[in-house]
């Protein structure tokens, strides 16, 4: 098997032959099997995707705006701007971009030459109707929507050029920008009503959607018509004489349960699956199958704990809970080192996150004697600390369509060391619709919510007390509650400041403010690890927010 971490190809123009060379030579940094063959392009074939995560409720990722649609509309939707291999933010469907000496307007050129799958071009009137629609309550965004809230008004002086003026500045907008969750799709499309483009949405992708058969499949053919943005970004470009992908088309198809999943990509009725388990990605080893782990951006996999309500107001309390468990042990045995511990609150593809084990040891000792200090000193019968005849009780959600088994496997033996001192802790499995209505009501004390975000901006999103007021989607990204008015000062004066140092001590002084005060237990980076069959060929490029793109996949035939 062939692992590698999440990357873009170079990009090298040129005839089939230097194409072949390419791919060939790639494979060698990428999970293609077969990455020592000299595997020439062959264009045809319909690939089969197989995705455990929950299907999207729209195809359209700014309502809403989760990783399932960012996953699926990386293939017919492009963004503004994009990332390389190294994290650099470039131009993408921009061509040029200009941000003025106080930070408060940004001047964005589109490129010439690109149309949407709906014949209509690209032009700097699609910059606006986008960012508008996303600000629209009606759409009920919510990822895009807080990517793009200080956007006050946009100016077209002419039809390539977009000049966005901001309340105040936002050093993370380009970032946002080139997350799919801020995509461009054809003005003319968007103006149809919801449920019309949620079901069609019509970007520049490689791909467009051709029909969604709902609870089974959305199938997507080749856009014949596509032009590759830009060179040199983060996708390598084909031979002249194939402008477009190799594949036919996608039939990206949803199998909730893992074994079912790999089952059909072992017999050859799927090419590509997601959310591999871990023990399936370690017996793969002894396979000819293709592993692709791409760490997402943003924040890490963790633990939040409310701290709006007891017993989690009580920071004492917070740190007897992550005193109590043992993850290192649990990540351990249970993830057969597809995954790494992280202590910090950012991924590990984060440049500027701050880890600090210290903080996470065991230390059940410790962990009685803070509970005894917060007044928790009784038991009753069961084992359970009470305080003034209350129960010490904890309520977790855990969403089956966002944990893995693994996962899920972990909180039950983090569960099972809280009750060693005293915490009666109770894990509701939930589908995804049960658990964010779990949490729009705030009904829960402990939360494992992924979120990813390009850039350390996220932990604005996170952390700063304005969300923990609803996006109009209703979701809300502060679920440890936390409001420190001193915090939300840190984390905007890191958003506006354009001093690359001053940005970096101030989001490590936001970081050790929410670690040190236990508000959120890390647990690894969020796990997006794809296994695909021997037969297919090119696999390896991501998008800013690492969902697979299927430009340069083929299938060898």
């Amino acid at each position: 098997m062939h692992s590698r971490s999440s990357s873009r190809l170079v990009s090298v123009a040129g005839g089939l032959t230097a194409a072949a060379l390419l791919l060939a030579s790639c494979s060698s940094d990428t999970s293609a099997p077969g990455a020592d063959e000299d595997v020439a392009p062959v264009t045809g074939g319909t690939l089969v995707y197989a995705s455990g995560d929950a299907e999207p409720t729209c195809l359209d990722p700014h309502v809403g705006g989760n990783y399932p649609q960012s996953l699926v509309s990386s293939q017919y939707l492009e963004t503004l701007f994009t990332a390389t291999d190294d994290g650099e933010i470039v131009p993408w469907l921009a061509e040029d971009s200009e941000v003025s000496e106080d930070g408060l307007t940004h001047t964005i050129t589109v490129r010439e030459g690109i149309t949407f799958h709906d014949g209509t071009e690209l032009t700097a009137e699609a910059v606006k109707a986008n960012i508008e629609h996303l600000q629209d309550p009606d759409t009920a965004s919510s990822t895009g929507w807080l990517a793009v809230q200080k956007v006050e008004s946009i100016e077209l002086p002419d039809e390539r050029t977009a000049v966005l003026h901001l309340s105040a500045p936002d050093n993370a907008l380009e970032e946002s920008l080139s997350m799919i969750w801020t995509a461009i799709q054809s003005p003319e499309a968007l103006e149809r009503d919801q449920d019309t483009n949620c079901a069609d949405p019509v970007g520049t992708g490689p791909f467009q959607v051709e029909s969604w058969d709902r609870q089974t499949a959305v199938n997507l053919v080749r856009n014949e018509d596509y032009v590759l943005p830009a060179e040199d970004a983060h996708v390598a470009a084909h031979d002249e004489d194939t402008p477009g992908s190799y594949l036919d088309g996608i039939t990206w198809r949803f199998i909730p349960e893992a074994a079912t999943r790999y089952s059909a990509l072992q017999s050859g009725e799927v090419h590509v699956i997601d959310n591999a388990q871990p023990d399936t990605i370690s017996s793969a080893e002894q396979t000819d199958l293709g592993h692709l782990d791409a760490p997402r951006p943003g924040a890490s996999n963790r633990i939040e704990l409310n701290s709006s309500k007891a017993p989690f107001d009580d920071a004492t309390v917070r740190e007897a809970f992550i005193r109590a468990v043992d993850v290192d042990s649990a990540v351990e045995s249970l993830f057969f080192g597809t995954a790494q511990r992280s202590h910090s609150l950012l991924s590990s593809v984060e440049p500027l996150g701050v880890s600090d084990d210290s903080l996470f040891g065991q230390d059940v000792e410790r962990a009685n004697e803070l509970l005894d200090e917060a007044g928790w000193t009784e038991r009753d019968d069961d084992g359970v600390r009470t305080r003034d005849g209350e129960r010490l009780e904890l309520t977790f959600p855990v969403s089956t369509n966002q944990s893995v088994p693994a996962e899920q496997s972990l909180f039950e033996q983090l569960q099972a060391q809280a009750a060693e001192v005293g915490f009666d802790v109770t894990i509701n499995l939930l589908d995804l619709s049960s658990w964010y209505g779990a949490l729009a009501e705030h009904n829960y004390d402990l939360v494992s919510a992924p979120y990813t975000k390009v850039g350390p901006s996220v932990l604005r999103i996170l952390y700063h007390s304005d969300s923990t007021v609803p996006a109009p989607s209703g979701y809300f990204a502060n679920n440890a509650q936390v409001t420190l008015d001193e915090l939300d000062e840190i984390l905007i004066e890191a958003e506006q400041t354009s001093d690359d140092a001053e940005r970096e001590q101030l989001y490590e002084q936001a970081q050790r403010t929410v670690l040190e005060d236990y508000y959120v237990l890390p647990l690894y980076d969020q796990q997006n690890h794809f296994l695909y069959s021997d037969d297919v060929h090119g696999m390896g490029e991501t998008t800013a927010v690492s969902s697979p793109i299927y430009y340069n996949v083929f299938l060898e035939q």
